[in-house]
């Protein structure tokens, strides 16, 4: 058993609460049980509790038997010394502050109905094949899974929105300087995004808006920063020309650590490829942050990508080494990436930035997305067929999975808890 499973009781009163006493006898009402506290310090901070005939105000402290308060050096700790109860599971030895006198004790095993108690460990205790709650998932209410999902997406969306906040600060609150640097990471994916967003930052943005006219001297520019200019064909040179042009012109001496990667990626994603069409669509494109903003459903943020690379790239994936034309367009597939990875935070942001509320915009948005093909999705698809059908459904299992079920987090989940939600409540 884990102190996690007192906290969940505690805090839901998941036990019988009437006639309650301290184990020296004293009779207890709970009024309020208190804020869980996620730092150091006792367990809830600000809990409301009449023992005997005296109401209290402070802090409450669990642990599964009440000897661990010595085991974890509590007696030592000033901030346990206004601790108004001390609720174990089992208490085997009395618990005394710094001038002796005793802290109240609630017991909980003898108040938790054994079935709870069952449940608990069949949940999280008991060996399972893929989830912990995987008997139970199939049989959750759809309601409760639709606004579970839906919470989830919006908390894995403002993990996201806390590092494009950083971004924000280090742009000195410049959106279109954001944006830019923002897509280009996008663009790079898990395997160049890092190195994308390295290069987009390695030079001023103004810059870039002034060569925005030239799409040639914008390809020179984040190739030339890549350190991706290798051949010897014409346009090889003239690009490395202008590139030490405005090296010079700019004073730009910024290195790349690393040169991005093309092992392992398809044609379409070399970073040759990707980087000319981050050029084309700023040089296609006046004001991309705000028409990326202004765009209301899929299709309008589709014609935003809708953007052709030069003419020597719709023959070559890499330099020095032709092919037939192809069309370099931005796929279907990997536009929806941009919206869920780049589109919608950025969205999100900003609404926040400006007091706005675009949360039912996003929601129809990653609805009209089909769902992503990963293992997470499929997982949860096999043992509940239909779990994820779009992107918001898709996006909130990836949260589900990494957060909550990887780290055995089911008694903070709504569904996991659920299962211990169904049986009667105690109050």
């Amino acid at each position: 058993m884990k102190e996690e499973f007192l906290y969940f009781l505690w805090k839901f009163k998941k036990f019988g609460t009437e006639a309650l006493k301290t184990s020296a006898g004293q009779p207890i009402s709970i009024f309020d049980p208190g804020t869980r506290n996620l730092n150091s310090g006792p367990d809830f901070f600000n809990a409301r509790i009449q023992i005997g005939d005296q109401l209290w105000a402070g802090n409450v402290e669990m642990h599964i038997n009440s000897s661990d308060w010595y085991l974890h050096h509590h007696q030592l700790d000033p901030n346990y010394e206004n601790v108004i109860l001390h609720v174990v599971w089992n208490h085997d030895e009395d618990v005394f502050r710094k001038n002796s006198t005793a802290i109240p004790v609630l017991e909980l095993s003898r108040l938790v109905k054994p079935f709870v108690l069952h449940n608990y460990l069949n949940l999280l205790e008991t060996a399972h094949n893929s989830l912990n709650c995987e008997q139970d998932f199939p049989e959750f209410d759809q309601f409760k899974m639709d606004r579970w999902l839906e919470r989830l997406y919006f908390e894995r969306l403002e993990k996201k929105a806390k590092i494009l906040k950083e971004l924000f600060d280090k742009t000195a609150n410049d959106w279109e300087a954001t944006c830019f640097v923002f897509l280009c990471q996008s663009f790079g994916l898990n395997i160049n995004g890092e190195n994308f967003k390295a290069i987009a930052q390695s030079f001023d943005f103004k810059i870039w808006r002034k060569l925005k006219p030239d799409l040639f001297s914008l390809e020179a520019l984040l190739l030339g920063q890549a350190g991706l200019i290798k051949g010897e064909d014409k346009y090889a040179l003239d690009l490395r020309k202008e590139f030490e042009y405005l090296k010079v012109k700019y004073q730009l001496c910024y290195e790349l650590q690393q040169k991005p990667e093309f092992f392992r990626l398809r044609p379409d994603n070399f970073p040759s490829i990707r980087l000319a069409q981050i050029a084309a669509l700023y040089h296609f494109h006046d004001n991309l942050f705000q028409r990326i903003i202004d765009a209301k459903d899929v299709n309008s943020i589709n014609e935003i990508f809708k953007v052709e690379v030069s003419d020597y790239w719709k023959t070559h994936y890499n330099f020095s080494t032709p092919h037939k034309p192809r069309n370099k367009k931005l796929s279907k597939k990997f536009i929806d990436l941009l919206i869920i990875n780049f589109v919608i935070p950025l969205k999100f942001v900003y609404a926040n930035y400006i007091g706005a509320d675009v949360n039912s915009e996003i929601s129809d948005l990653l609805r009209f997305i089909k769902k992503e093909d990963n293992s997470i999705v499929k997982l949860y698809n096999q043992i509940r067929p239909g779990t994820a059908v779009n992107a918001l459904q898709s996006q909130a299992l990836v949260q589900l999975k990494r957060e909550y079920c990887d780290r055995n987090n089911c008694l903070q989940c709504e569904l996991g808890a659920s299962i211990l939600n169904k049986f009667p409540k105690y109050v």
